[in-house]
């Protein structure tokens, strides 16, 4: 079911994909098979060439339980295509490897997801691949880091921990007129709050993983683009590396649509009470959040983005290990994890270094989940106060 122009986005996510209502069934079957027969010499030749089904052919590169999420989210981005693939990394790896070539260049911002750095820096790097790193919150920047060779401008908007934005249009549109291909980590906002296609990037990645999956129970990735692009993904690095969705996970992703809108917007709203609550006290030297009203991007916040969500960070005053590990122990109610998206909330403290710091930095990263809003403060509240009495 394709989505007439007059949808929008709710609707989207309960019905895009799912025109054969099955034996009456209101929730797709899982399609749980490798294979799919033919009837005849035609259909078999057809399966064999397609994107997408029917015809099927193999659930290594399509499936109709596959099939219904990847239209859900494909419509959502305002892309024509989706791939789901089988980790939040094989997207971003397959992304990249699919515009870049031995001895190919990539510019990449500072402050990029740390698995994504290390594929860039320590795998690619194996092969002729080099990669220069930019802050990317000035266009110029990144402009000025392209070389003869660049193929490939990587973006995460807004970036991992310190939620840097990058002007996806200005980028976009400069990276086009010179044959330069974009991609971008889009997984913080989600298809509900930021769609970089529209600004002219030409490939879309989410770690499913996170909000599209929001139960902590899918680990999955998604790459958004135009069906030429996505002709040479799924039978390029998709099939080749065997990293497609299972069907019973996508399944999950596709039960976990039907209520994105209302994850999203009831996370978001406790990072913004959680995030002012933290500026007023003496522990916090800094918050990192993109609902702030002071915002140090708030005018290109409100320019490409329509709303954030769960996660903010915050340096301690106090800058001491001694200090950061017995405050993230003392916490109850967030758990000590990686990871963020799903229905519990979390803490991770890291120490760091972005390119435009002097020196390295503890930082501390919350998720703020969906339990109650009061319960948080109240947590951060009781560990702030287990530090202070030693």
């Amino acid at each position: 079911m394709a989505a007439p122009h007059r949808w929008r986005s709710r609707t989207i996510a309960q019905h895009v994909g799912e025109d054969e209502k099955l034996l009456g069934a209101v929730a797709p079957p899982i399609f749980q098979n490798t294979l799919f027969v033919q009837e005849d010499w035609d259909a078999f030749t057809r399966s064999a060439e397609a994107l997408e089904g029917p015809p099927y052919l193999y659930s290594r590169l399509t499936n109709p339980t596959l099939q219904v999420a990847e239209k859900k989210i494909a419509a959502l981005e305002g892309t024509e295509s989706c791939k789901l693939l089988g980790s939040g990394m094989a997207a971003m790896s397959g992304a990249i490897m699919a515009r870049v070539e031995a001895g190919s260049h990539v510019v990449c911002v500072d402050s990029v997801y740390g698995p994504t750095r290390k594929f860039l820096t320590d795998y690619l790097c194996r092969f002729g691949v080099e990669t220069s790193y930019v802050v990317g919150e000035d266009p110029q920047e990144v402009f000025d880091a392209c070389r003869p060779k660049t193929s490939l401008i990587f973006l995460e908007s807004p970036s991992s921990l310190l939620y840097r934005l990058q002007d996806l249009g200005a980028i976009g549109s400069w990276a086009r007129e010179r044959g330069i291909s974009t991609a971008i980590d889009s997984t913080y906002s989600t298809p509900l709050n930021q769609n970089p296609a529209a600004f002219g990037i030409d490939t879309v990645c989410h770690t499913v993983s996170k909000y599209l999956g929001g139960h902590s129970d899918v680990i999955g990735g998604a790459i958004c683009c135009s069906a030429e692009r996505m002709r040479g993904i799924t039978f390029g690095e998709a099939e080749l590396f065997g990293t497609v969705m299972s069907p019973f996970n996508a399944w999950l992703v596709n039960r976990s649509m039907r209520t994105l809108h209302l994850r999203v917007r009831a996370v978001a709203e406790t990072a913004d009470r959680v995030a002012n609550w933290l500026r007023g006290r003496d522990e916090v030297a800094r918050v990192f959040h993109v609902g702030l009203p002071d915002f140090p991007q708030a005018e290109l916040r409100d320019r490409q983005m329509r709303g954030w969500g769960g996660l903010l960070t915050f340096e301690p005053r106090d800058q001491r290990v001694e200090w950061v590990r017995p405050f993230t122990e003392a916490l109850r109610v967030y758990r000590l994890g990686v990871s963020w998206g799903g229905h519990e909330s979390l803490v991770v403290p890291l120490e760091v270094q972005p390119m435009d710091w002097p020196e390295k930095r503890w930082i501390v990263r919350l998720y703020c989940g969906l339990e109650d809003p009061e319960d948080l403060l109240e947590d951060l509240e009781q560990a702030f106060a287990k530090v202070a009495a030693g």
